[in-house]
């Protein structure tokens, strides 16, 4: 484009030249015939008329050729006006990035905090009681205090979790709907009960038959669980956002072992809950879980809920 300007600009200049230089001798003409004319104004009549004739077309021309320049330049300026309004295409790219660029420089900096660490807390109940090797034993039917204690069903729980964002809107599916990935841990404690006197001291018997030897010894039982889920938190934004977790993996570890000293028992978790923030990234939030380990376990069930509040710190 600008090649092609500088062409029809050069092209201009060189016709403008011209028509000077062919205005410049009829101009001259004209002059000479006008002071020819004045110094022969007695000669004949028809001599006379002749020249005035010749001087009124040669006037009419240099009219002409007047007009014709003064068009030319009016083209000539347009021509220049329009150069330096063209703007080359890769000019204009580099100005368009460095604007984007100044533009991105000078918006601020928001930190992203979709990553957080909670600890948790409240009441957790199993379904079944609980029993294991140093709790029940049946070796010793019909004495009395051969067969011990079982747990509560009901316990206290403390427990803390980490969050790690892994999308703002569900890969493109959802808006404003995060997904996390979730790894928590929880201690369960159920209170103590009494041993089995077999179990842990042998002399125990003799005080239940004949009154010597020790006493049973209590026994706390608990249990620690280790979870990894999705979670799926919505409204992102709010100080408002309930979340869920459709299904996750969950390890119990069982104490005291189950009769057949089994310590270990894998489940699947469901839970859903709310958090509400109460100043920048520190939240509170409620939550509850149910826990399923598709029956017992060597005798031992684990399966159930815990519900209760936790305390986050988002980062």
């Amino acid at each position: 484009m600008m090649n092609k300007t500088k062409l029809v600009l050069a092209i201009t200049t060189a016709t403008l030249t011209m028509a000077g230089l062919l205005v410049a001798p009829q101009a001259e003409a004209h002059s000479k015939t006008k002071k020819h004319s004045h110094h022969t104004s007695t000669k004949s009549y028809s001599s006379t008329s002749s020249a005035e004739r010749l001087a009124s077309a040669a006037n009419n021309r240099v009219e002409a050729l007047e007009q014709q320049l003064q068009a030319m330049q009016y083209e000539l300026q347009a021509l220049r006006s329009q150069s330096n309004r063209s703007v080359d295409p890769d000019s204009a790219k580099v100005q368009e990035l460095e604007q984007w660029m100044n533009s991105v420089k000078a918006a601020p900096v928001s930190p992203k905090h979709d990553n957080d660490i909670f600890f948790r807390g409240g009441f957790a109940r199993n379904d079944e009681l609980r029993n294991g090797v140093s709790i029940q034993s049946t070796a010793v039917p019909g004495i009395a205090g051969s067969t011990q204690d079982q747990s509560d069903q009901d316990a206290w729980y403390i427990g803390a979790g980490f969050d790690f964002g892994l999308t703002d809107n569900v890969w493109g599916l959802m808006g404003n709907t995060e997904v996390l990935a979730e790894l928590m841990f929880e201690y369960k404690n159920f209170g103590s009960a009494k041993g089995n006197c077999l179990a842990q001291d042998p002399t125990c018997l003799a005080a239940l038959v004949g009154g010597a030897g020790g006493a049973p010894r209590e026994v706390t039982v608990n249990q620690f669980t280790l979870t990894a889920a999705p979670k799926i938190k919505f409204m992102k934004g709010s100080n408002i956002r309930p979340w869920l977790i459709p299904a996750g993996l969950g390890i119990h570890v069982i104490s005291p072992p189950s009769e057949s000293i089994t310590v270990l028992n894998p489940g699947v978790m469901f839970a859903g809950g709310l958090d509400y923030r109460l100043w920048k990234d520190i939240f509170v939030g409620v939550d509850a879980r149910y826990h399923l380990t598709g029956g017992d376990a060597d005798g031992v069930n684990t399966n159930g809920f815990t519900a209760g509040g936790y305390l986050g710190i988002g980062f």
